[in-house]
């Protein structure tokens, strides 16, 4: 059996003191503790590895081969054990996320940079998904997080909330309402207004135009020909608005503004995580915590990050 390693680094102490009183007060050890400690050691290799006298050490041909070759023996051992511990730390390892083109504007770059940066060990990618994968392919593990955008539906995860948005409306700075800092509900259903596909993204859909559910005459809806137009040309006619997020702000093209939605609800963003976590997934929550503080992410709560569990 191999000896213990603090033997190991109390001899290597020893041999290069060559000196039983130097080296216990540089280990910080009664002097006999150490003479002990040295002949279990010598025992346990069976072999002597020390002479000893009243005023000197002296290492033999034993104690030498060991004091040249145990350095770099237990410094493998100390990587070993460091990366255990940043493996149980959830630092090391490949992180896959997905994320709806919706949240790709601001929140997932955010996020995804903070990781690099906190963990250099971890092997970030990120991928847009269709926002309804999203959660089945955290369940089955296809991806390890994922970052949506409104209150989905989900089986096997649980969602963690991330931020809260404003919603208003982006339209063309010729817009004749793009003087006003904000915009009423009532105000704005009376020009045309586009929503997304439903089937890109049910709960925000629905969210969004429920804003507009109990106005009179009802207001005209459109849904966009092109899914995911980086120009947005059909807000460029000066009359159609369409409701979002204030993270659209981050990507406005030029002749293009946002203006909030006076008394609308938030729009929310989640943090999708499996059930079952390992230090991995740990340390996204514990990274994306601290990023919703440090950015204000979630005004008006307590610690910043509220876990919301979806169905088993």
């Amino acid at each position: 059996m191999a000896p213990d390693t603090l033997s190991l680094r109390y001899f290597l102490v020893l041999a290069q003191e060559l000196n039983f009183t130097r080296a216990a007060a540089r280990i910080g050890i009664a002097q006999p503790a150490l003479s002990a400690r040295m002949r279990r050691l010598e025992a346990e290799l069976g072999t002597t590895l020390l002479i000893r006298d009243t005023r000197s050490v002296v290492l033999t041909t034993a104690g030498a081969a060991l004091a040249e070759s145990a350095p770099p023996a237990l410094a493998a051992l100390d990587r070993a054990w460091d990366a255990a511990r940043s493996a149980g730390a959830g630092e090391v390892g490949t992180l896959r996320i997905g994320y709806s083109l919706s949240t790709g504007a601001e929140t997932a770059p955010a996020l995804v940079d903070r990781l690099i940066r906190d963990s250099p060990g971890l092997e970030v990618s990120a991928v847009p998904m269709s926002t309804p994968e999203i959660s089945t392919a955290v369940a089955d593990g296809r991806i390890d997080a994922g970052i949506t955008r409104g209150e989905q539906p989900a089986r096997g995860v649980r969602r963690y909330l991330l931020r809260r948005q404003r919603i208003g409306v982006q339209l063309a700075q010729h817009h004749p309402l793009a003087a006003h800092p904000e915009i009423d509900i009532p105000t704005a259903a009376a020009y045309p207004l586009r929503l997304p596909d439903r089937t890109a993204n049910p709960a925000v859909h629905d969210q969004l135009s429920a804003l507009f559910q109990d106005i009179h005459p009802t207001p005209q809806f459109q849904t966009p020909a092109i899914s995911f137009d980086m120009y947005q040309r059909d807000l460029r006619d000066g009359r159609t608005l369409a409701p979002a997020g204030e993270a659209a702000i981050t990507v406005l093209t030029p002749g293009l503004t946002w203006r909030p939605l006076r008394d609308a609800p938030t729009l929310t963003i989640h943090l999708v995580l499996p059930r079952v976590q390992s230090p991995l997934h740990r340390r996204i929550r514990a990274t994306a915590k601290t990023l919703a503080q440090e950015l204000h992410w979630l005004p008006g709560t307590s610690d910043g990050h509220q876990p919301q569990k979806g169905p088993a």
